[in-house]
């Protein structure tokens, strides 16, 4: 834990200690401290982690739209593989209107600009921001923008059914963390609500490490129009997977990344995708507007910078934007 903070015991859940800074000898008072969470982004990914944060007791805002607001029944109700099933309140509003400790941002990258206007840089004051965005670029776009930035990267497939519902299928809920300020504490927070956390060595392997895992998956898939299993037994797409990771990884290594390529490549390999689809896969089925740039982008950006050749991600990319362009069945 941080300097100054002690761990409260497990039934506490989502509070933190911190020792009176008046008194250090032993007997000094100890102020229980609720940690105020806000969520930016409450589809799949920001209503999980908020239902999870605040079935384990901790104060949870939602930040809404008005035209979502107005639908939200200022609850939410988690279908939760991991997690179990359950219902917990909720606090909601269109705009940050008062003060916390922890805003997380979860948007889509296609929705980031929009959604940053519900959190004023003025009202997030010190509060410690932690994206969960999919790609690499969002971290500089938020740093200009608010005084505490720890980068962050989840690892699940969740989605929102419906304004209040949140259904996550598989085994695999993971957030990972960057080095940063209060990182300790909110991983401890994370895990007592049940998540998997890492702590990452550094900001750009946490990045880059997922991004070599979901790129080829997201591009595969919506380019395929088929899930991941699909594209895995299909020696063609799952040779357009495979070459699209091992450009990822080359170019991560060049931004500065620490990966290990075997490792990084038997993990894709051995992924059990079956019936699995990837969010980007869903969003075209839906006809919403796709993360391309922010999943493709600096994977294609990053090798002209480095002269790596990016062949099978400009491919996938080609694919998906032809499959855009055609008219619909």
């Amino acid at each position: 834990m941080g300097e100054g903070w002690v761990e409260a015991s497990a039934r506490c859940r989502s509070v933190l200690i911190q020792r009176s800074p008046a008194s250090p000898e032993a007997g000094c008072a100890l102020t229980i401290v609720r940690v105020r969470h806000a969520i930016l982004g409450a589809g799949g990914v920001g209503g999980f982690v908020g239902g999870a944060l605040a079935r384990a007791d901790a104060d949870v805002l939602l930040l809404l739209r008005p035209e979502t607001l107005a639908r939200h029944p200022a609850r939410l109700r988690v279908e939760s593989v991991v997690l179990g099933d359950f219902v917990v309140d909720v606090a909601t509003a269109s705009a940050l209107d008062r003060e916390v400790d922890v805003l997380w941002v979860a948007p889509k990258a296609t929705q980031l600009e929009a959604a940053l206007e519900l959190a004023p840089p003025e009202r997030v004051g010190e509060a410690v921001v932690v994206p969960l965005l999919n790609g690499v670029d969002h971290v500089a776009v938020l740093r200009e923008r608010y005084q505490h930035v720890l980068a962050g990267a989840i690892r699940v497939e969740s989605e929102r059914v419906e304004p209040g519902v949140v259904r996550q299928k598989t085994q695999i809920a993971r957030v990972d963390l960057a080095p940063g300020w209060r990182r300790d504490e909110i991983a401890e927070e994370l895990r007592a609500t049940g998540l998997d956390v890492a702590l990452a060595p550094d900001e750009s392997t946490l990045l880059w490490e997922k991004l070599a895992f979901l790129a080829p998956l997201a591009l595969a898939t919506t380019a395929r129009g088929a899930p991941v299993g699909t594209v895995q037994e299909d020696p063609e797409w799952n040779s357009r997977l495979m070459r699209c990771h091992d450009e990822t990884v080359a170019v991560g290594r060049a931004e500065g990344a620490t990966l290990d390529p075997p490792k990084l490549r038997h993990v894709l390999i051995d992924f059990p995708g079956g019936d699995v689809r990837t969010s980007m896969q869903k969003d075209f089925d839906a006809g919403r507007r796709l993360e391309l740039d922010a999943i493709a982008g600096p994977i294609m950006r990053g090798g002209r910078q480095h002269g790596i050749a990016t062949l099978a991600t400009e491919e996938l990319v080609r694919l998906v934007e032809s499959r855009l362009a055609a008219p619909a069945v």
